[in-house]
């Protein structure tokens, strides 16, 4: 089935060998419909990949560009050896269109821009399909016809991208993974045997969209509807996705509206004018990212953005877009000292455009593309990230728990003998972990640029950081909220991400990295066969503290509870040290068995474990029953009750 909506699909053509003869323009009667006109001007129209960029038909290519300010917009060919240009027609709307004959599937071109002052540039296509394998920057005529095969998974997928979803995430960046000749089909083929067997939900792939400069991971993002072409062409990316699917895998994107580069041949003063960018540097320069930034008051410009995110939800089929860098979005402030910006029209500090928008892209995205989830990476306290847009929120489905992330590194990161002194620094979160609807991310920002990797932040011995790393994973999956790992940290790796290299899967003949990897299996098929670990991951019920406060000896102790199933009991030790005869209330008697134990010697533990344990009725903890354990050192321990369980209100 070609699952494309209405967009047009037809056969790949082949370009033929040889000269071809390159048709004069026939301008199109009616370039632009009214109602794309009218909605491209407004700032709504989320479909516009349907009729801007190259369309070919099997004789021609239909090409349309957006460019008010240019006083001429020719097209150049590969076939005219970029020599001829051949003139496009504007419409009062400011897009320029034309039919051109013998222009077909797979040939390169670009627009050749006379901007208003005279000054000519040649110009990548901001729709375009496919672009040159970098640094070549040419656009390519691409059909994207593909037969998806996925129909199954995109019927279920509202129920596993639910909210109350089991949901554990394993991010990655395509290229340093593991080196696959055979790009995007053949990376897949790994992939979906490796993320299943691990029992990973959902992989999450840093911007896979065209960037000129690899070193920026894809974050330098100069073609919003191309998957780069370093890994394969389009239908290759769409194998890569329809298999995940196949195999029960969701796929998330992540997606850069907050910044584009400079470079020439891009967006940057596109038609002679500051055209998606400010022209003001308060407005438009990033001096994080040495970057531009969007004009989202600019209706246009929110139409294009807006339509690049859907187009991945709908050409791609992908389950979710992970928007990166909203805090530098919402605040006209971000990153900047006082006198290097502009405040908005009340004086105040945000940006209300930016805000604006990403309202309307999520709107957008729920409602045409129910079942998916919009991931925002904010850094602030901003208010209302999750809530419906109806409500005065963002309208984002989950948001990344930045605090969590840096609490929690810096705790783990401190001498256990110092730990006692801020033990704060992992039960604060409790105070607003229902404030939002939350992400935990130990992601690819955590472990490059000197910060090094998740096992060398643990401190102690060999055997204490492995510990300790097993021990910081067990606390992540026991939290409320979705998981995030990126890739490697699953199996140990001991140094900084290094994107020019693959992951140095060597380390597994290693039974310490093994073991490490065997227990994030662990953790993720206890987590998702436990609803108690999922289910209310959003909702203050969900959770009861019952250890919150022992920073003598840096002991936690929590419930996970839902309404229908067992709880579960989770217990952490983040010290070196043995806990003995440790008594635990708890909210039913009778037998309470460890489920899962970081210091397991299957995951590389001493051995101390549990068993089986009776509670008696000894109160304690607000309970009437309780239970004694030995903790052991560096260890998470999950326990769950025999009988069935009380509610979470009990």
């Amino acid at each position: 089935m070609t699952s494309t909506g209405t967009f047009i699909v037809r056969p790949h053509n082949v370009p033929p060998a040889g000269p071809r003869y390159i048709g004069a323009v026939t301008a199109l009667p009616s370039p632009l419909r009214d109602d794309d006109r009218w909605s491209l001007n407004e700032g709504t129209h989320a479909t516009l990949y349907r009729v801007l960029g190259a369309h070919p038909d099997g004789h021609g290519t239909t090409f349309r560009v957006w460019a008010p300010s240019a006083s001429r917009v020719e097209i150049l060919s590969d076939r005219t050896s970029w020599s001829a240009g051949i003139a496009l027609t504007p419409d009062t709307s400011g897009v320029w269109s034309g039919y051109v004959e013998n222009v077909i599937h797979g040939d390169v071109y670009k627009y050749r821009i006379t901007g208003p002052s005279g000054v000519v540039q040649d110009k990548a296509d901001p729709f375009a399909f496919k672009a040159e394998e970098p640094p070549r920057t040419g656009s390519v005529v691409w059909d994207l016809a593909y037969e998806w095969g996925d129909e199954a998974w995109m019927r279920s997928r509202t129920d596993r991208n639910n909210l109350s979803a089991p949901i554990s995430i394993y991010e990655l960046h395509l290229g340093s993974w593991r080196y696959e000749p055979g790009g995007y089909r053949a990376i897949a083929l790994q992939l979906a045997d490796y993320v299943v067997d691990l029992g990973f939900t959902h992989v999450e792939i840093l911007p896979v969209m065209e960037h000129p400069f690899y070193g920026s991971w894809g974050y330098q993002t100069t073609g919003y509807f191309a998957p780069t072409s370093r890994f394969g062409d389009p239908q290759d990316f769409m194998y890569l996705v329809d298999l995940l699917h196949e195999r029960g895998i969701g796929v998330i994107l992540d997606w850069v509206p907050s910044h584009f580069p400079s470079d020439a041949y891009g967006l940057a003063e596109f038609d002679g004018t500051h055209l998606y960018e400010h022209a003001d540097p308060r407005e438009g320069y990033h001096q994080d990212w040495d970057s531009l930034i969007f004009n989202y008051g600019r209706h246009e410009v929110r139409s294009f953005l807006l339509s690049s995110a859907i187009f991945w939800l709908d050409l791609y089929h992908a389950d979710g877009i992970r928007v990166d860098a909203v805090a530098s979005m919402l605040y006209r402030d971000y990153s900047r000292k006082a006198g290097e910006w502009i405040p908005n029209e009340f004086g105040g500090r945000e940006n209300l455009e930016a805000i604006s928008f990403l309202q309307l892209l999520n709107t957008k995205a729920y409602g045409l593309h129910p079942g998916i989830q919009m991931f925002a990476e904010e850094s602030t306290a901003f208010p209302n990230v999750t809530s419906p847009v109806e409500a005065g929120g963002l309208g984002f489905g989950e948001k990344w728990d930045m605090g969590w992330m840096n609490d929690t590194l810096a705790y783990v990161s401190r001498d256990p003998i110092h730990r006692t002194h801020h033990h704060a620094e992992l039960s604060f979160r409790m105070v607003y972990a229902f404030t939002e609807n939350f992400t935990l991310p130990l992601s690819h920002d955590e472990v490059v640029h000197g910060k090094g990797s998740l096992l060398d932040k643990q401190p102690g011995d060999r055997w204490q950081q492995f510990a300790g790393l097993r021990l910081l994973y067990g606390y992540q999956w026991a939290q409320p909220g979705k998981k995030l790992l990126f890739m490697g940290g699953e199996f140990a790796v001991p140094t900084e991400w290094d994107h020019e290299q693959e992951l140095d899967w060597g380390l597994l003949v290693d039974g310490d990295h093994r073991s490490v990897q065997r227990w994030v299996k662990a953790l993720n098929g206890f987590m998702t066969s436990t609803p108690a670990l999922f289910e209310h991951d959003n909702d203050p019920t969900g959770f009861r503290w019952v250890v919150g406060d022992d920073a003598a000896n840096s002991v936690y102790a929590f419930l996970r509870l839902t309404q229908d199933a067992a709880p579960v009991l989770f217990v952490a030790n983040f010290t070196p040290v043995v806990r003995t005869g440790y008594r635990i209330g708890v909210p039913v008697g009778g037998i309470w068995s460890e489920r899962l134990t970081s210091d397991d010697l299957a995951y590389g533990g001493s051995g101390v474990t549990n068993g089986d344990v009776i509670a008696d009725t000894v109160s304690t903890h607000g309970f009437d029953h309780s239970i004694e354990l030995t903790i052991p050192p560096l260890g998470a321990v999950f326990l769950t009750p025999e009988s069935r369980q009380p509610t979470a209100n009990s």
